[in-house]
């Protein structure tokens, strides 16, 4: 198991109070991550000593600039056993992985009235960039439904998969409830139907081992601000055959190979993707994000969240008035969204902001999921490496002070 008071002391923000002078006990991981001093300095060195345009220049910074920003790829390739760093294109973040899914792969290969099959618990962004989809081109969308109990009903996919589906975009891991899919048997299910699969992974590669062999999907996006990195940038991996065979995504600088007035030609993998400057010390500090949780053992952070999340859920259980969703801890990760009876999920989180309890409220960039449960927003508590029980006891403590002062 983890040494949590020893992790903690990496994290130099869980030793800031806030204004009303509390300890800032940080539960919203799943929004954003917090950085460990590795990551931090890893950036500043770059900064410090390294710091130039990657690819081009063959001055002594411009190199080491570009050995850093692929030596990077290459630790994150490691990290979710791609076969190769060829097949991890950087982006922004995960939103744009998936967009950059559905304005090549997409655009290139779907026609009016093919089928994507989606589910009712997706972020918006494995939502959104598939409306834009069907409304420019007919494209057909439905939706593996969830279960009461926060689970995909897997016979309603089976029938969806009956009527020829191209795509099947997926959560690994929902931002609200916390159920972690059975990506393996939905791929899988996928391939036999001839559907190409893809995996929004956001949540899940920082908080399980994710092996993108052992799952064979065709697409997985991530973002490095979830998994103890830097914001402003995430990666998509994919299949070789399939980033071969796509159009670039933007045009610019460093995603071609030759360029005339009136022609041009884009780069190889997966430079063809990554146009323009691109975010080269985020890019480090992904890199050094991956050897800290690579360090730690990302089946011991599975193991920690799985302890913590099954503590709190027998601790709200004792709370009056908390109603919480989704599947029991052992078909969950470390994710808590409930309700309390008659008081809002914002004044929820401001009551315990008092006390540097942070937490998130609202919809979660989930509106369709609240509505299928009936519900305008939750409240939502999460966990990772950092967080302790005692921190739970926190939660718990503050959600009785929200109680008595609601009356």
């Amino acid at each position: 198991m983890l040494n949590t008071n020893e992790i903690r002391r990496d994290f130099p923000i869980l030793e800031r109070a806030t204004a009303g002078g509390a300890r800032v006990t940080y539960l919203d991981s799943t929004a954003t991550s917090q950085k460990p001093l590795t990551v931090i300095e890893a950036m500043d060195v770059f900064y410090r000593r390294s710091n130039a345009n990657i690819h081009r220049g063959v001055h002594t910074l411009a190199e080491e600039a570009t050995a850093l920003y692929e030596s990077a790829r290459e630790k994150i390739a490691r990290f979710v056993n791609a076969p190769s760093a060829r097949q991890i294109v950087y982006t922004r973040n995960a939103t744009e992985a998936i967009n950059l899914v559905a304005y090549t792969w997409a655009r290139s290969n779907l026609k009016a009235g093919d089928l994507i099959i989606l589910t009712e618990m997706e972020h918006h962004s494995n939502l959104v960039p598939w409306h834009m989809l069907a409304a420019e081109r007919g494209i057909e969308l439905d939706f593996i439904p969830v279960t009461e109990d926060g689970l995909l009903d897997l016979d309603a996919y089976r029938s969806l998969l009956a009527r020829d589906p191209k795509l099947v975009a997926f959560t690994h891991m929902s931002n609200v409830l916390g159920t972690i899919n059975p990506a393996m048997e939905i791929i899988r299910l996928a391939r036999d139907a001839g559907a190409v699969s893809l995996v929004d992974a956001a949540q899940s590669v920082p908080h399980l081992t994710v092996d993108v062999q052992a799952l064979d999907a065709d697409f997985l996006a991530f973002s490095a601000h979830k998994m103890c990195g830097p914001t402003g940038i995430g990666a998509l991996y994919g299949k070789t055959e399939l980033l071969e065979s796509m159009p670039p995504f933007l045009g610019g600088g460093d995603m071609i190979k030759e360029v005339k007035l009136r022609s041009f030609r884009p780069n190889t993998l997966p430079h063809k993707f990554e146009a323009g400057t691109p975010a080269i010390a985020e890019a480090v500090g992904f890199g050094a994000a991956v050897d800290y949780l690579t360090k730690i053992g990302m089946d011991n952070i599975a193991a920690h969240e799985h302890e913590i999340t099954e503590y709190a859920l027998e601790r709200l259980d004792e709370v009056p008035g908390v109603k919480v969703f989704g599947p029991p801890s052992d078909k969950k990760g470390g994710v808590t969204s409930f309700t309390l009876e008659g008081v809002h999920p914002h004044d929820v989180a401001q009551i315990l902001d008092r006390d540097g309890i942070a937490i998130r409220a609202g919809h979660h960039c989930a509106q369709p999921l609240h509505e299928k449960f009936g519900i305008p927003a939750t409240s939502r508590a999460s966990f990772y490496l950092y967080n302790t029980k005692e921190e739970v006891d926190l939660l718990v403590n503050g959600l009785y002070k929200v109680k008595e002062l609601f009356g």
